[in-house]
Protein backbone atom coordinates (compact mmCIF):
# COMPACT_ATOMS: atom_id res chain seq x y z
CA UNK A 1 0.00 0.00 0.00
CA UNK A 2 1.34 3.15 -0.90
CA UNK A 3 -0.43 6.38 0.44
CA UNK A 4 -0.14 10.07 0.12
CA UNK A 5 -0.52 12.38 2.58
CA UNK A 6 -0.66 16.51 1.05
CA UNK A 7 0.41 19.18 3.78
CA UNK A 8 0.57 22.79 3.42
CA UNK A 9 3.20 24.95 5.39
CA UNK A 10 0.98 28.02 6.74
CA UNK A 11 1.86 31.19 8.66
CA UNK A 12 0.72 31.14 11.92
CA UNK A 13 -2.45 32.66 12.45
CA UNK A 14 -2.05 35.51 14.60
CA UNK A 15 0.71 37.21 12.62
CA UNK A 16 -0.74 36.63 8.96
CA UNK A 17 -0.19 39.57 7.19
CA UNK A 18 -1.62 40.67 3.93
CA UNK A 19 -0.33 42.38 0.99
CA UNK A 20 -1.70 46.22 0.29
CA UNK A 21 -1.39 45.73 -3.76
CA UNK A 22 -2.07 42.35 -4.71
CA UNK A 23 -3.63 41.14 -1.55
CA UNK A 24 -1.88 37.44 -1.09
CA UNK A 25 -0.89 36.41 1.71
CA UNK A 26 3.07 37.57 2.54
CA UNK A 27 5.12 35.33 4.34
CA UNK A 28 8.30 36.71 4.74
CA UNK A 29 9.60 36.55 8.29
CA UNK A 30 6.13 35.19 9.89
CA UNK A 31 6.63 31.80 11.82
CA UNK A 32 5.13 28.94 9.46
CA UNK A 33 3.90 25.44 11.14
CA UNK A 34 2.25 22.58 9.69
CA UNK A 35 -1.51 23.29 8.87
CA UNK A 36 -2.97 21.87 11.68
CA UNK A 37 -6.07 19.86 9.56
CA UNK A 38 -3.24 18.45 7.46
CA UNK A 39 -1.78 16.23 10.87
CA UNK A 40 -4.43 14.72 11.60
CA UNK A 41 -4.52 13.92 7.49
CA UNK A 42 -1.38 12.70 8.01
CA UNK A 43 -1.89 10.54 11.40
CA UNK A 44 -4.89 8.38 9.50
CA UNK A 45 -2.52 7.60 7.17
CA UNK A 46 -0.06 6.30 9.45
CA UNK A 47 -2.66 4.48 11.61
CA UNK A 48 -3.56 2.40 7.94
CA UNK A 49 0.45 1.64 7.83
CA UNK A 50 0.68 0.29 11.05
CA UNK A 51 -2.52 -2.14 10.40
CA UNK A 52 -1.76 -2.94 6.48
CA UNK A 53 1.95 -2.12 6.19
CA UNK A 54 3.37 -0.12 3.42
CA UNK A 55 4.60 3.39 2.87
CA UNK A 56 3.62 7.02 3.00
CA UNK A 57 5.39 9.66 0.85
CA UNK A 58 4.17 13.36 2.01
CA UNK A 59 4.19 16.25 -0.97
CA UNK A 60 4.03 20.05 -0.22
CA UNK A 61 4.02 22.86 -2.86
CA UNK A 62 5.92 26.05 -1.47
CA UNK A 63 9.24 27.77 -1.11
CA UNK A 64 12.15 26.24 -0.24
CA UNK A 65 11.42 26.85 3.27
CA UNK A 66 9.04 24.41 3.68
CA UNK A 67 11.19 21.73 3.55
CA UNK A 68 11.28 22.38 7.58
CA UNK A 69 7.43 21.08 7.55
CA UNK A 70 8.31 18.01 5.53
CA UNK A 71 11.15 17.04 7.98
CA UNK A 72 8.37 17.41 11.13
CA UNK A 73 6.12 15.33 9.26
CA UNK A 74 9.25 12.79 8.54
CA UNK A 75 9.09 12.55 12.45
CA UNK A 76 5.88 11.33 12.87
CA UNK A 77 7.07 8.65 10.61
CA UNK A 78 6.58 9.16 6.81
CA UNK A 79 8.53 7.29 4.58
CA UNK A 80 9.86 10.18 2.39
CA UNK A 81 8.88 13.63 1.64
CA UNK A 82 8.46 15.26 -1.86
CA UNK A 83 9.00 19.18 -2.12
CA UNK A 84 7.45 21.00 -4.76
CA UNK A 85 8.99 24.39 -5.68
CA UNK A 86 9.64 26.40 -8.69
CA UNK A 87 8.82 30.36 -8.52
CA UNK A 88 6.47 29.92 -11.50
CA UNK A 89 4.15 28.24 -8.29
CA UNK A 90 4.11 31.95 -6.74
CA UNK A 91 0.62 32.94 -6.14
CA UNK A 92 -1.17 30.14 -6.89
CA UNK A 93 -4.76 30.02 -6.45
CA UNK A 94 -6.57 26.78 -5.62
CA UNK A 95 -7.13 25.95 -9.27
CA UNK A 96 -3.41 26.56 -9.85
CA UNK A 97 -2.28 24.48 -6.93
CA UNK A 98 -4.45 21.86 -7.80
CA UNK A 99 -3.01 21.47 -10.79
CA UNK A 100 0.43 21.13 -9.84
CA UNK A 101 -0.24 18.84 -7.39
CA UNK A 102 -2.12 16.79 -9.33
CA UNK A 103 1.19 16.61 -11.67
CA UNK A 104 3.23 15.49 -9.06
CA UNK A 105 1.06 12.93 -7.40
CA UNK A 106 1.33 11.29 -10.70
CA UNK A 107 4.88 11.25 -10.86
CA UNK A 108 5.18 10.36 -7.31
CA UNK A 109 3.37 6.93 -8.47
CA UNK A 110 5.48 6.77 -11.61
CA UNK A 111 8.59 7.23 -9.28
CA UNK A 112 7.43 4.95 -5.76
CA UNK A 113 4.37 2.47 -6.87
CA UNK A 114 0.81 3.50 -7.66
CA UNK A 115 -1.05 5.15 -5.21
CA UNK A 116 -3.84 3.80 -3.37
CA UNK A 117 -5.10 6.86 -0.88
CA UNK A 118 -4.50 10.30 -1.16
CA UNK A 119 -5.12 12.24 2.00
CA UNK A 120 -5.15 15.83 2.90
CA UNK A 121 -6.98 18.13 5.90
CA UNK A 122 -10.54 19.29 5.52
CA UNK A 123 -9.33 22.68 4.77
CA UNK A 124 -6.05 25.27 5.20
CA UNK A 125 -5.85 28.04 8.00
CA UNK A 126 -4.69 30.91 5.70
CA UNK A 127 -7.06 30.15 2.62
CA UNK A 128 -10.43 27.98 4.21
CA UNK A 129 -11.58 27.60 1.21
CA UNK A 130 -11.78 23.45 1.48
CA UNK A 131 -11.23 23.29 -2.35
CA UNK A 132 -7.52 21.92 -2.68
CA UNK A 133 -8.64 18.38 -1.69
CA UNK A 134 -11.30 17.98 -3.90
CA UNK A 135 -9.72 19.70 -6.99
CA UNK A 136 -6.85 17.32 -6.73
CA UNK A 137 -9.40 14.46 -6.79
CA UNK A 138 -10.86 16.10 -9.71
CA UNK A 139 -8.04 16.24 -11.56
CA UNK A 140 -6.75 12.62 -10.77
CA UNK A 141 -10.41 11.48 -11.77
CA UNK A 142 -10.59 9.67 -8.17
CA UNK A 143 -13.44 9.55 -6.02
CA UNK A 144 -13.44 11.48 -3.17
CA UNK A 145 -14.44 11.52 0.62
CA UNK A 146 -14.62 14.65 2.12
CA UNK A 147 -15.33 15.71 5.73
CA UNK A 148 -13.85 12.28 7.04
CA UNK A 149 -14.21 11.13 10.63
CA UNK A 150 -13.08 7.65 10.80
CA UNK A 151 -11.58 4.81 8.11
CA UNK A 152 -13.67 2.03 9.36
CA UNK A 153 -12.38 -0.47 7.02
CA UNK A 154 -10.06 -0.98 4.20
CA UNK A 155 -10.07 -3.91 1.97
CA UNK A 156 -7.05 -3.94 -0.16
CA UNK A 157 -7.46 -7.23 -2.14
CA UNK A 158 -11.03 -5.91 -2.98
CA UNK A 159 -9.41 -2.26 -3.64
CA UNK A 160 -12.28 -1.34 -1.44
CA UNK A 161 -12.43 1.66 1.67
CA UNK A 162 -15.88 2.09 4.49
CA UNK A 163 -15.50 5.83 5.93
CA UNK A 164 -17.72 7.92 8.04
CA UNK A 165 -18.39 11.21 7.06
CA UNK A 166 -19.85 13.48 9.21
CA UNK A 167 -22.55 16.28 7.46
CA UNK A 168 -25.48 18.80 8.77
CA UNK A 169 -27.92 15.24 9.20
CA UNK A 170 -25.78 13.05 11.12
CA UNK A 171 -22.99 10.93 9.88
CA UNK A 172 -22.63 8.79 7.11
CA UNK A 173 -21.51 5.35 6.45
CA UNK A 174 -19.52 5.97 2.53
CA UNK A 175 -18.32 2.58 1.04
CA UNK A 176 -16.38 2.83 -2.08
CA UNK A 177 -13.47 1.81 -4.64
CA UNK A 178 -10.00 2.76 -4.22
CA UNK A 179 -7.64 4.66 -5.00
CA UNK A 180 -9.57 7.90 -3.60
CA UNK A 181 -8.95 11.02 -1.89
CA UNK A 182 -9.80 12.02 1.51
CA UNK A 183 -9.97 14.92 3.59
CA UNK A 184 -9.36 14.47 7.42
CA UNK A 185 -11.76 16.56 9.63
CA UNK A 186 -10.18 18.00 13.01
CA UNK A 187 -10.01 16.27 16.03
CA UNK A 188 -10.71 12.58 14.77
CA UNK A 189 -7.83 10.99 16.22
CA UNK A 190 -4.58 11.52 18.48
CA UNK A 191 -1.84 12.65 16.91
CA UNK A 192 1.32 10.71 17.65
CA UNK A 193 4.78 12.13 19.10
CA UNK A 194 6.90 10.31 17.11
CA UNK A 195 9.94 7.73 18.04
CA UNK A 196 13.52 8.95 18.37
CA UNK A 197 14.70 6.61 15.51
CA UNK A 198 12.35 9.11 13.46
CA UNK A 199 13.25 12.19 14.10
CA UNK A 200 17.23 11.58 13.79
CA UNK A 201 16.37 9.84 10.37
CA UNK A 202 14.01 12.76 9.47
CA UNK A 203 17.47 14.68 10.59
CA UNK A 204 19.64 13.13 7.99
CA UNK A 205 16.84 12.77 5.64
CA UNK A 206 17.21 14.00 1.60
CA UNK A 207 14.03 16.35 0.79
CA UNK A 208 13.39 15.13 -2.97
CA UNK A 209 12.68 18.62 -4.94
CA UNK A 210 10.81 18.99 -7.72
CA UNK A 211 10.74 21.68 -10.05
CA UNK A 212 7.75 22.44 -12.37
CA UNK A 213 9.67 20.75 -15.44
CA UNK A 214 10.81 17.50 -12.56
CA UNK A 215 6.79 17.37 -11.66
CA UNK A 216 6.18 16.82 -15.20
CA UNK A 217 4.57 20.14 -15.69
CA UNK A 218 4.50 21.00 -19.13
CA UNK A 219 2.02 24.16 -19.09
CA UNK A 220 3.53 26.77 -16.52
CA UNK A 221 0.91 29.13 -18.02
CA UNK A 222 -1.69 26.88 -15.62
CA UNK A 223 0.75 28.00 -12.43
CA UNK A 224 0.84 30.95 -10.04
CA UNK A 225 -0.95 34.27 -10.71
CA UNK A 226 -0.98 33.30 -14.84
CA UNK A 227 -2.96 30.41 -13.87
CA UNK A 228 -4.88 31.58 -11.23
CA UNK A 229 -8.58 33.34 -11.82
CA UNK A 230 -9.86 34.36 -8.41
CA UNK A 231 -9.05 37.67 -8.24
CA UNK A 232 -9.23 39.49 -4.47
CA UNK A 233 -10.29 43.02 -4.64
CA UNK A 234 -10.01 43.65 -1.13
CA UNK A 235 -9.00 42.17 2.14
CA UNK A 236 -10.35 43.89 5.51
CA UNK A 237 -11.52 43.04 8.95
CA UNK A 238 -15.03 43.48 9.64
CA UNK A 239 -15.88 46.47 11.37
CA UNK A 240 -17.43 46.33 15.34
CA UNK A 241 -20.71 46.73 16.05
CA UNK A 242 -21.76 49.72 17.14
CA UNK A 243 -24.37 48.47 19.40
CA UNK A 244 -23.46 45.64 22.24
CA UNK A 245 -25.80 42.71 23.04
CA UNK A 246 -28.47 43.30 25.25
CA UNK A 247 -28.61 40.77 28.34
CA UNK A 248 -31.87 39.04 29.04
CA UNK A 249 -32.46 38.31 33.04
CA UNK A 250 -35.27 35.70 33.56
CA UNK A 251 -35.37 32.94 36.51
CA UNK A 252 -39.07 31.64 35.14
CA UNK A 253 -39.70 31.23 31.68
CA UNK A 254 -36.81 31.98 29.87
CA UNK A 255 -37.53 31.52 26.07
CA UNK A 256 -40.93 33.98 26.32
CA UNK A 257 -38.44 36.62 28.44
CA UNK A 258 -35.85 35.57 25.02
CA UNK A 259 -38.95 35.98 22.86
CA UNK A 260 -40.97 38.79 24.30
CA UNK A 261 -37.61 41.17 24.09
CA UNK A 262 -36.88 40.52 20.66
CA UNK A 263 -40.77 41.73 19.62
CA UNK A 264 -39.93 44.94 21.70
CA UNK A 265 -36.85 45.55 20.10
CA UNK A 266 -37.89 44.89 16.50
CA UNK A 267 -41.43 45.43 16.58
CA UNK A 268 -42.48 45.44 13.15
CA UNK A 269 -40.89 41.62 12.94
CA UNK A 270 -43.62 40.32 15.53
CA UNK A 271 -46.55 42.17 12.76
CA UNK A 272 -44.71 40.15 9.61
CA UNK A 273 -44.92 36.85 11.84
CA UNK A 274 -48.79 37.74 12.69
CA UNK A 275 -49.41 38.82 9.13
CA UNK A 276 -47.59 35.12 7.72
CA UNK A 277 -49.85 32.89 10.44
CA UNK A 278 -52.92 34.86 8.75
CA UNK A 279 -51.81 33.91 5.24
CA UNK A 280 -50.93 30.06 6.17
Amino acid sequence: MHNVVCIKQVPDSAQIRVHPVTNTIMRQGVPTIINPYDLFALEAALELRDRFGGEITVLTMGPPSAEDSLRKALTYGADRAVLLTDRCFAGSDTLATTYALAKAIRKIGKEYGPTNLIFTGKQTIDGDTAQVGPGIAKRLGVLQLTYVAKVRSLDLAAHTIEAERRSEGGVQVLHTRLPCLITMLEATNQIRRGAMADALRAARAKIVKWSANDAGIDDVSKCGLKGSPTVVKRVFAPSARAEKAALVEAREQPALALIDAIFKHQPKLEADLAALARDA
